[in-house]
């Protein structure tokens, strides 16, 4: 039985707890060991959690570990790194509920959380968060590092690169290449692709 370490023991750390607890595997392939967290105390006051097993830069993995993440920004890359790089081995955690359409292809280290629907022949890279009530359409392409926040429409077609984030509803229309650490406002809708390191918002969204 593999034992799941998640990165970071915030708030976000105890929701991707809950996820993995619901995913497909769990109980079956693996189970929860703890956190790792630079800080030691990130789970005081807060009952029923498995505990914090270290600080993310000082842990060393175990046979039967594997892991995921929930820490964002550019920290994530920089801790994952650090990890793979002491032979740390991350998984796909996708929950029960999620809807995997024909030929997905995923890399690892993804979070696809409750009801999201990822479509026909979409391609998935690495270490993406994909939360709740998201849809991925058909042939959509997504790249590493990035965070999708719920309730997001990626119409089919449509690329996202490398270490973006889109913000709770919105909607990346068709033809809409998001390019690497791009970031898109809650709610916007998105009809033109967005350049590298470029932040839009509205309806339509326009850099800001």
């Amino acid at each position: 039985m593999k034992q799941l370490v998640i990165i970071g023991a915030g708030g976000m750390g105890r929701t991707v707890y809950d996820i993995a607890r619901e995913c497909v595997g769990y109980g079956s392939e693996f189970t929860i060991k703890g956190f790792v967290d630079d800080n030691l105390l990130a789970l005081d006051g807060f009952d029923n959690y498995p505990p914090v097993l270290g600080k993310i830069a000082e842990y060393q993995p175990e046979e039967d570990d594997v892991f995921t993440f929930s820490i964002g920004g550019d920290a994530r890359r920089l801790c994952i790194e650090n990890l793979v790089g002491r032979g740390a081995r991350f998984i796909n955690l996708i929950h029960s509920s999620a809807r995997i359409g024909s030929n997905v292809k995923l890399g690892e280290g993804n979070i696809i959380a409750a009801f999201t629907s990822l479509g026909a022949d979409c391609r998935i890279g690495n270490y993406n968060m994909i939360q709740s009530y998201t849809v991925i359409g058909h042939d959509a392409e997504i790249g590493d590092f990035n965070r999708i926040d719920t309730h997001v429409t990626c119409v089919g077609g449509i690329k996202i690169k490398n270490e973006t984030t889109v913000h709770t509803g919105a909607v990346i229309n068709h033809k809409v290449t998001l390019f690497d650490r791009s970031k898109v406002g809650a709610c916007s809708f998105v009809i033109r692709s967005v350049r590298e390191g470029v932040t839009v918002l509205g309806v339509p969204a326009k850099k800001i």
